[in-house]
Parts: structure tokens; sequence; C-alpha cells
């Protein structure tokens, strides 16, 4: 099962490659390869129990700061809404981690996308807290995220996991997401596609497509000094070419955008350092 898995996920690169595929066709072949392999419904199963072991085995806190929480959920609204013309059934739950010494996101299968607190710290603006959800979006819409936890746990254990049979992968998967294991392991073309997508999800929805970039550069810039930043760069490499792909990307694709929001976060930062 394992080899089959590979053998599809493996064509769905080849296609894209030798097609010359956009970010949007290249998306379209990649769903279609991973829809033969796990069902909508089994990844809204599979993410409604890794959510399940986050909250009883890794213990994540959630903020119950009501403000801060409908500021994170606004400013996700319009992105998810564009992302949902990717993939118009997924149904989204964003969630606020209290955690502000770790700058991280991620989302999981079935439309579960977590923010902590220390993202919300360490983004300059609203547009790089823009940016890094809406990249966090595009696996989810791009189905990166099952394909990632297929080849890391196996589909089969992955597709018992979503149906409660298997405790321990779930485990294991809510585990590296929290920080004490190794988290989902993308692919490179996965992350390009991400980038990519996750700029338009934003500049649709009004944001500056470069709040990405700057926290990418200011990530890299950081390494070392905040410990805490390690975590989202582990999995999400700040490298130059990275960079200079998007950037290029946004300028040929004509994204625009101009809401930088600084102002609508400064206040949700002086609640939270409190």
């Amino acid at each position: 099962m394992q080899r089959i898995l590979s053998m599809v996920l493996g064509l769905t690169l080849t296609l894209g490659l030798a097609t010359g595929c956009t970010a949007g066709k290249r998306m379209n072949v990649g769903r279609t390869a991973a829809a033969l392999l796990i069902s909508d419904q089994q990844e809204e199963q599979l993410g409604r129990q890794v959510k399940a072991e986050l909250e009883t085995k890794e213990k994540l806190k959630y903020v119950e700061d009501p403000a801060v929480v409908d500021y994170v959920r606004s400013v996700s609204a319009p992105i998810l809404q564009a992302a949902n013309r990717d993939r118009a059934n997924v149904k989204w739950k964003v969630h606020v981690i209290d955690d502000p010494k770790t700058v991280n996101a991620f989302a999981t299968p079935g439309g579960y996308l977590y923010v902590y607190t220390g993202l919300l710290l360490a983004a300059e603006n609203e547009a790089e807290l823009a940016g890094v959800m809406g990249h966090e979006a595009a696996h989810v819409t791009g189905r990166h995220s099952a394909q990632a936890m297929m080849l890391q746990y196996g589909q089969q254990a992955v597709l018992d996991a979503a149906l409660g049979k298997n405790s321990g992968t779930v485990a294991k998967i809510a585990a590296g997401l929290a920080g004490t294991g190794t988290g989902l392991a993308f692919s490179r073309s996965n992350e390009t596609e991400a980038d990519e997508l996750g700029a338009r999800y934003v500049s649709a929805a009004g944001y500056d497509p470069r709040g990405l970039v700057s926290f990418f550069q200011k990530l890299a810039a950081q390494e070392g000094k905040m410990p805490g930043v390690l975590k989202w760069l582990s999995t999400h490499p700040a490298s130059a070419d990275r960079v200079s792909h998007l950037n290029a990307f946004i300028s040929k694709n004509g994204l625009t955008g101009t809401n930088q929001g600084a102002g609508r976060l400064d206040p949700i930062k002086q609640r939270l350092r409190k």
C-alpha cells in the first residue's frame, strides 16, 4: 500500500513538471490524485481525531480572550473564503493556541487551522499574519497535509486513524504538530505551491501578498536569537531561492493588495502581553 501511495504521489509531481502546470493546474492534478487515496469525509474525521489528541494528550491551551479569538478569525475569514474557491467543501475551524514563546501555525486535514499567540507577537503587521495563514490554508486546499501524513505514516494507518482505529498514529501526528516530534514533512513542491496559492488568497482578501516574504526574511534574521522561531522555520526554510521565487511569482501574476493592518494588530499584541 505504501508503494502504491508513493507511486501515485510521484506520478502527480511528474505530471505537474511534464506539463508545465501553473499553481492552479498543479493543484488540480495533486488534489485529484490525493482524492483517490483519502476522501473529504475521511480528512474531516482525521482532523477531528487529531484535534482531540492535541487537546487531551498534548494539553494545548486555547486563548479565552474573545477579542483575540475574534480578531484572528476576522483576519482569516476573507482568506479562507478565497481558499474555498479552490476547494469549496472545506469547513474551516480556526483556533488560537495560548503559547507566546512559539512562533508557529499549522493546518490539518478537514480545515482545522491553528495559530499560536507567538505568531501574533512576532508579526510586524497584519499582512504578515495573513501571509502565514494563507500559506497554511493552501496546504489544506492542495491536500498537502493529508499527503504528508500518508507518506510519513502509511495510507492504511492514516485511514484507520481517521476512523478511530489507530490511536498510536493519531498520537504521533499530534505530538509532531505540537512540537514534541518532527511535524509534517512537506515536499519542496508542496511548499512552493502553498507559497503561491497563499499569495493568491491574501491578495484576494486585500492584503499585501509580500507579507509572507517579509515574515520569512524577519524569521531568518532572528534565527538563533528567538528559540520559538525555529518551530516554523524547521518546516518552512526561509531560503533565498524561496523568497526570490515568491517575489517573482507575485510580480508575474500581478498580485496586489495594500492592507497592512498594523493598526488592528497592535492592540491585540498589547492584550497578549498583559
